[in-house]
């Protein structure tokens, strides 16, 4: 295989791997903002425990929170398509 073939090669390999990851995008935002919300809601119900000295309840909640919303957003974008 010459050298310009093997650059053809490699180039359409390349056109196949970023329309894979074009396709693949929606998906991957839907499982990071699951995951975001999640540990943002948590992160809050956390900091709200400590400054009111509930522990564990308000992180119990945010958590819960957290993983309705994180669905919700999942759905919305997966149904969108």
């Amino acid at each position: 295989m010459t050298n310009k073939e093997q650059g053809l090669a490699i180039a359409r390999s390349l056109k196949v791997f970023q329309e894979n990851l074009r396709k693949s995008g929606p998906e991957m935002l839907a499982g990071y903002t699951l995951i975001a919300a999640i540990l943002i809601c948590g992160g809050i119900g956390l900091a709200l425990d400590h400054w009111l000295g509930t522990s564990p309840w308000i992180l119990v909640g945010g958590l819960l929170l957290g993983i309705v919303v994180g669905f919700f957003e999942l759905a919305r974008i997966v149904w969108r398509q």
